[in-house]
């Protein structure tokens, strides 16, 4: 699959080790059965979590993949949408909760009924957490400078706690991985990071993310 500027569903790349994320084609249901993480669309599963794809006794489910994120007030997030109501979508962003994104703080309103033709079940957000409740589910919203719909590029992962190592002291090592790359990449607090540039580019990107990650995990993936 292509990693150019104009790719499209750009959250659909991570298929490695049996890991699937949400927007994922799982095939076609037949005999089979959704279980958690999977809703049946148009005679297909589709995954709607992201995390290691099981099949046991004819159910196809997703199972969860550890290290969760803690909301908290103005973090930014990478979401990717699980499900949505007429004026309300449901967003996963690695936390014990779903996140909820109201019509009113999306990207742009749309007639009643009409959220998924503004942002659609898999689809990948830049957003920010507006509040968070006392049991840790949380608001979040796409008004403001940079958060978006994410239409090009990759979303890789990191455990959240590894950020900063991405990051360096005042930014240096983002910044030095930015010019070393000519990609545009945006580190969300909740570990996941959107890439976009050329083939090679986004190589080098995932090569320093991939280090990172198997130096935390003793070399695992």
């Amino acid at each position: 699959m292509s990693m150019s500027k104009s790719a499209d569903a750009p959250h659909r790349l991570e298929t490695k080790l049996g890991i699937v994320i949400p927007g994922d084609d799982l095939g076609e249901i037949n005999d089979k059965l959704a279980g958690h993480g999977v809703l049946e669309i148009n005679g297909r599963f589709t995954a709607v979590k992201r995390g290691i794809l099981s099949e046991k006794e004819k159910v196809v489910s997703v199972e969860p993949i550890h290290s969760k994120y803690t909301p908290r007030p103005s973090d930014l997030v990478i979401g990717y949408i699980e499900g949505c109501t007429n004026n309300i979508w449901f967003v996963d962003i690695g936390a014990p909760f779903n996140a909820i994104l109201p019509m009113s703080l999306g990207p742009s309103k749309a007639e009643f009924g009409g959220a998924r033709s503004v942002i659609d079940i898999g689809e990948a957000i830049i957003c920010r957490v507006q509040e968070v409740e006392e049991t840790h589910s949380s608001v979040v919203s796409m008004k403001g400078m940079g958060l978006r719909k994410i239409n090009s590029g990759i979303v890789e992962q990191l455990p959240p706690h590894l950020i900063g190592r991405i990051i360096g002291k005042g930014g240096k090592s983002l910044s030095k991985l930015k010019s070393n790359s000519e990609c545009r990449i945006v580190v969300a607090d909740n570990g996941r990071i959107w890439v976009d540039g050329d083939i090679s580019g986004i190589s080098k990107v995932r090569y320093t993310i991939s280090n990172l990650a198997n130096e935390n995990f003793g070399g695992e993936n």
